[in-house]
């Protein structure tokens, strides 16, 4: 496999090194990770050795972790857990998620093999790819993941094998689980150690049975400059002078957003950084729905913080887990069986538009500048991006809806 650009982008934030221009994992690794999936880490604390183990065989013990993360760990595993949870935990679990681990240089060369083959050339003659890549601030595109795929790269969370050092510089969020079990032991809480068993259930479940479906990544840009192809950033006397109607909408007294039929769009509109602090200590709107369905997550590790004309849409997620309350109330209340339908390119019909609001301004909200910037970044997330339809007509020419690239926007 050639070295891409795109893969280029990414490859200092994957734990994975190049070798003959092919991922891979260093020796020390791979034996680590034999031993992981051979059953025989047997406790929370073996578990974070075996962590450790990894790290240094990929360079990142200068990359201290928080100082709690171990007896987090421990204590996750060998005190919150009962003793059958956690031998099922350390008996299939782990040597499951060992080998998925094993496996993903394959994964990662597959994945640019075949988003290569189905690359075609999109609009003014540029080429348009869904490859994993950086899609950074002001960058439009997307990606799309295999849910195998992404099951590996969350696995890598779990293990804390994500550098970070360089993720502050380009407004990364945080990606490794780290601060999520090391603030369970830091000061403990109901609603913290529910967060981790909704990712220890969705481990649970993709490890016993690994799920098959497509989920795309999308950074929306709407350009501050004109030009002949995007809908550029209206001013404040396009929306003074409208006259173009609203669409039909429906009010609903109750219920949860995740809760509306397959055809609604379910708005995230916690932080311009997405996930906000489903990795720390949040647990309001935005983080919740991250823990009931943790392959959100996994945009965390390419997507950088949003600008104000800018808008993160991600289609095909699964939920695995059911839960109560809400903040310091909010409880895992287990197995949660997706039965939404999927598109033709493979993803559930369920369409989450990131739209951050702004943070805590008070009166200022309600200055023109201010609702300008709201009703833009709204406008922005729901707006189609009918420039990736030549997706579409590629992957049904070639008999490939269901394939490993799904290579359309349309929401179906």
């Amino acid at each position: 496999m050639e070295e891409r650009e795109e893969l280029q982008s990414i490859l200092a934030y994957l734990p994975v090194v190049m070798r003959c221009s092919s991922p891979f994992w260093p020796s020390q690794a791979v034996e680590t990770l034999r031993e992981l999936g051979g059953g025989r880490v047997n406790s929370g604390h073996h578990f974070f050795q075996a962590i450790s183990d990894l790290r240094n065989a990929l360079s990142l013990s200068s990359e201290p972790l928080a100082p709690s993360a171990p007896h987090g760990y421990a204590l996750f595993f060998d005190e919150v857990m009962s003793g059958e949870e956690s031998s099922k935990w350390f008996q299939e679990v782990l040597p499951a998620l060992g080998n998925l681990l094993l496996r993903l240089p394959s994964l990662l060369e597959s994945h640019y093999q075949n988003t290569d083959n189905m690359a075609i050339d999109g609009e003014a003659g540029a080429m348009l790819t869904t490859a994993l890549r950086l899609l950074d601030s002001q960058q439009p595109g997307i990606v799309f993941l295999t849910q195998e795929l992404i099951a590996a790269l969350l696995s890598c969370s779990l293990f804390c094998l994500f550098p970070v050092s360089d993720r502050p510089v380009i407004h990364l969020p945080m990606i490794n689980f780290d601060v999520l079990f090391g603030s369970l032991y830091d000061d403990y809480s109901q609603k913290q150690e529910n967060k981790i068993w909704c990712i220890v259930h969705y481990f649970q479940r993709i490890s016993s049975e690994m799920p098959k479906g497509i989920v795309s990544f999308e950074r929306k840009v709407l350009p501050f400059k004109n030009d002949s192809i995007h809908i550029s950033y209206p001013d404040a006397n396009f929306w003074s002078t409208s006259a173009i109607p609203l669409c039909r909408f429906e009010v609903h007294s109750s219920g949860l957003i995740e809760d509306q039929s397959s055809g609604a769009v379910e708005v995230d509109f916690a932080n311009k950084y997405l996930g906000g602090g489903a990795l720390g200590r949040g647990c309001v709107q935005e983080e919740i729905r991250f823990m009931v369905s943790p392959e959100l997550m996994v945009g965390m590790l390419f997507l950088p913080a949003m600008a104000d004309n800018e808008a993160i849409e991600i289609v095909g997620v699964e939920r695995f887990s059911s839960y109560t309350g809400y903040a310091s109330s909010f409880r895992f209340s287990g197995d949660y069986v997706d039965e939404r339908e999927v598109d033709t390119l493979g993803r559930r019909k369920t369409r989450i538009v990131a739209i951050d609001a702004l943070c805590s301004p008070g009166m200022r909200q309600y200055r023109a500048n201010f609702l300008l910037r709201e009703i833009n970044k709204a406008f922005c997330g729901f707006l189609y991006q009918c420039k990736y339809q030549p997706y579409q007509k590629i992957l049904q020419e070639n008999g490939c809806t269901s394939a490993l690239v799904g290579l359309s926007h349309v929401f179906l």
